[in-house]
């Protein structure tokens, strides 16, 4: 590590590196590199096996929108930053922020890096079953924070049709909801 410099500090922080590299021949390599550090997240497929369903959050997303989707909404399992909490107890609170239900302990996938070469984000995927009877909040985020989610509840074949029409192209619900069908879980 060479230097450091922080480019922006607004809601998440952009800093550009210069690092010495050795490289595979042996050879040192100087190297500068910008890096987008907005923490670390969670997310989590909820599904009913008796209905074969899940719920997703839809909501404006304005990379997206710059980036050609029309109106900016991507439909998305519910996630959200940990801000130093536990992953699971991170996404127990942002279920029922976002979408009102309460589950129980949340069943870890996997945690990995959905663009490691420019950001720091590592997510942590959940799985967890959600009973349509135990919905005690209204969801949809919170107001402060600019959320406005529309909780939707979508039938596993309708949501894997989703995937191959272009509906939902968010990479972790992509993940998660071929993770369930690769393991039976609907």
């Amino acid at each position: 590590m060479r230097d450091v410099q922080v480019l922006s500090d607004n809601w998440y922080t952009l800093r550009n590196y210069t690092i010495d590299v050795r490289r595979s021949d042996g050879a040192w390599q100087r190297q500068k590199r910008e890096v987008f550090d907005r923490g670390s997240g969670a997310g989590i497929l909820l599904y009913n096996k008796k209905r074969r369903s899940i719920i997703l959050a839809r909501q404006l997303r304005l990379p997206a929108y710059l980036n050609g989707v029309a109106d900016g909404m991507m439909l998305e399992v519910p996630a959200g930053l940990l801000d130093d909490r536990d992953p699971a107890d991170a996404i127990c609170h942002e279920v029922a922020e976002e979408t009102g239900y309460e589950i129980g302990v949340p069943e870890l996938v996997t945690d990995c890096f959905a663009s490691p070469g420019a950001v720091t984000e590592r997510l942590h995927l959940f799985l967890a079953e959600y009973d349509s009877a135990s919905r005690p909040f209204q969801g949809g985020g919170l107001a402060d924070e600019g959320e406005d989610i529309e909780v939707v509840e979508m039938g596993f074949d309708d949501a894997l049709a989703a995937i191959s029409d272009g509906r939902i192209r968010d990479a972790k619900t992509i993940l998660l909801i071929y993770h369930a069908r690769v393991h039976g879980v609907l």
